[in-house]
């Protein structure tokens, strides 16, 4: 089996199980009109299905009705083939993804496709290419089974939400507090405690003013905490060091280039002091 066949279903079905560290539905008030797009997208597959049967199947997979911008209907059987796709995943139909699995995720895998054909719509998550910008991405999907057929539809999460860099927060606080130096290495690692899409860590020390540690650009560990500004020349540098200074924790707005867009974007950074360190993790706003 090739290498890029299985990485490309790793990628399908990695997040069937989510890590905990990360495990959270995408807040409905953020993705509310990219949740009903996928709903509807999804709805109009399912009945064209019932009404075509699997003559259905073909126009699946072709650019039309059943492509709404970054939505594309996909479906699967029941046995883990894939039978249509709209979207990059249309070089797996005819393929059981099911063989490229581990037991762990081909376990959660199976467990999805078992699940009745009772009208219902669930939901999961992975991590798949966005064919808009070329990059992986988080994906959230509704999908139902009708007979013995599986059908989803999905929007992009690039964005992290509040509740999620609150608690990657704690957790990099926490391992700073109980081993600073093995902590900053595994957030320049790209450690998947530390970093998953946009939202990450960095770390600065308050003795040298330099930072010792960042998730996302490896090139900014050891220079100036200081100095560094905003997409807009704004000293959060300065701005973060004196809210860690004084109060010892606190929150900062600026512009950033949010890594998974490549554009610069309102971000939202929490910042707090563990001993001798300023730890940080921050998440992106969603343009209007």
């Amino acid at each position: 089996m090739s290498l890029i066949f299985r990485n490309a279903v790793l990628l399908l079905v990695g997040l069937f199980v989510l890590p905990q560290a990360f495990a959270q539905d995408a807040p409905a008030e953020r993705y509310a009109a990219e949740a009903e797009r996928a709903n509807r997208l999804l709805n109009k597959a399912v009945a064209f299905y019932q009404e075509k049967g699997d003559a259905a199947l073909a126009v699946f997979s072709r650019q039309g009705e059943f492509i709404d911008g970054e939505l594309y209907v996909y479906v699967l059987d029941t046995a883990g083939v894939m039978l249509a796709s709209g979207g990059p995943s249309v070089n797996l139909v005819g393929r059981n993804i099911s063989s490229a699995l581990n037991e762990e995720l081909n376990a959660a895998f199976q467990e999805a496709l078992r699940l009745p054909d009772s009208g219902a719509v669930h939901r999961a998550e992975y991590r798949w290419l966005n064919w808009n910008d070329g990059k992986v991405e988080r994906k959230h999907v509704f999908f139902q089974r009708v007979d013995e057929r599986v059908f989803a539809v999905g929007y992009y999460v690039p964005r992290a939400s509040s509740e999620e860099a609150e608690v990657l927060l704690e957790r990099a606080a926490a391992a700073v507090a109980e081993n600073p130096q093995e902590t900053f290495k595994r957030i320049n690692s790209l450690d998947a405690d530390f970093i998953r899409d946009d939202l990450y860590v960095f770390v600065a020390d308050l003795r040298t003013e330099r930072y010792v540690a960042h998730g996302y650009n490896l090139r900014l560990v050891g220079t100036n905490f200081r100095a560094v500004q905003s997409v807009d020349h704004v000293p959060i540098g300065e701005q973060m060091l004196k809210i860690v200074n004084g109060k010892g924790e606190g929150e900062l707005t600026y512009l950033w280039r949010n890594p998974v867009t490549g554009r610069s974007e309102t971000k939202h950074t929490l910042i707090r002091k563990v001993g001798d360190y300023a730890v940080a993790a921050g998440y992106y706003q969603k343009p209007l």
